[in-house]
């Protein structure tokens, strides 16, 4: 209901256009080109679509439109046995605005759950009734009264709402060849400017990761890692497909000397701590000689004191102490 509780902030900008978008999805758009298409078409609400197979279609909100793009119908998440063979992708339209032959890999459209809707409708549409998911409650009703258009996507796009579907995009990242590109001149995604020093890294062994700005990194092994900003490691660590998302300050040595005597661990991994297939979460706390996600041990998914297991991820939970030692 996030659009409902924040629509009176825009109400005074009198616009023609509301552009709807999901904060857990990665690609990388040009909406002018999408606007362009919604004002060209005469519709009220054009969805961003991509094509996909029949197999990932379970997860996410499905269009049938005709060969111009106008959207017929719509089903949110299909069960697998659900036969959705009237969804399939017209081959004129794929022709059209893609340039491809449609196969088992691209033969149904799926809503990327960004949306852009005249103004006024979606003022209507929000006064009218107390519909909250657009996906299964609003889209549908709109479909059933006015012109629905729908605008082919063809780049990389990723939904990353699931801790899974989280790890493994971020990790891909910095494979040698990621499926997403972030140096991309033309079009450049920025992050928050922290005026951080340069990560420094101190006789260390590190393959196929990335190192945010502010960290310090001794005598450890990363490999398959994301190294986020002010991370310390410390000497005889290592990390093996760990997402670490550092930390939001750096301890002053008096912090330092109280956690001592407090007998926590400072912020940071400690000597000797062995992590494999593990999100770290901001400001934890690992102490030394910890050994997550190493030995060969049943793990549920479970939310446990300091931890959560999702699909075989560890994730250690923000401001976490993970004592000395520790096996998980």
């Amino acid at each position: 209901d996030a659009v409902r509780k924040n629509i009176r902030h825009f109400e005074d900008q009198e616009a023609e256009y509301y552009i709807i978008l999901s904060g857990d999805q990665l690609y990388r758009m040009d909406y002018r080109a999408m606007l362009n298409t919604h004002i060209a078409s005469g519709a009220v609400l054009t969805i961003a679509a991509k094509t996909i197979s029949r197999s990932e279609a379970t997860g996410l909100g499905i269009i049938g439109a005709d060969n111009e793009g106008i959207i017929k119908r719509f089903y949110e998440k299909p069960a697998p046995d659900y036969d959705i063979s009237e969804y399939k992708i017209p081959e004129k339209l794929l022709k059209e605005h893609l340039n491809k032959e449609r196969s088992e890999k691209n033969e149904y459209l799926a809503s990327m759950g960004i949306y852009i809707f005249d103004a006024k409708v979606m003022h209507q549409l929000l006064d009218s009734n107390t519909a909250t998911d657009f996906g299964k409650e609003i889209i549908p009703e709109v479909i059933k009264t006015s012109k629905v258009g729908v605008y082919l996507f063809d780049g990389f796009w990723e939904d990353i709402g699931t801790i899974k579907a989280f790890y493994e995009t971020n990790l891909d990242l910095a494979s040698v060849t990621p499926s997403f590109n972030f140096y991309d001149e033309d079009m450049p995604i920025y992050t928050h400017r922290r005026h951080l020093p340069a990560t420094k890294v101190n006789f260390c062994n590190i393959c196929c990761s990335l190192t945010s700005e502010g960290s310090i990194i001794t005598n450890a092994y990363i490999v398959n890692s994301i190294i986020g900003v002010r991370t310390q490691i410390e000497s005889g660590a290592s990390l093996d497909g760990v997402y670490c998302m550092g930390a939001s300050y750096y301890e002053t040595s008096e912090e330092r000397e109280a956690n001592k005597r407090k007998g926590i661990p400072n912020i940071g991994i400690g000597k000797g701590t062995f992590i494999r297939k593990a999100i770290i979460d901001q400001n934890a706390r690992i102490g030394e000689e910890c050994r997550i996600g190493i030995d060969n041990i049943e793990r549920p998914d479970g939310d446990f004191s300091n931890y959560s297991i999702r699909d075989g991820i560890i994730v250690i939970q923000k401001n976490a102490i993970i004592p000395d030692g520790t096996i998980l």
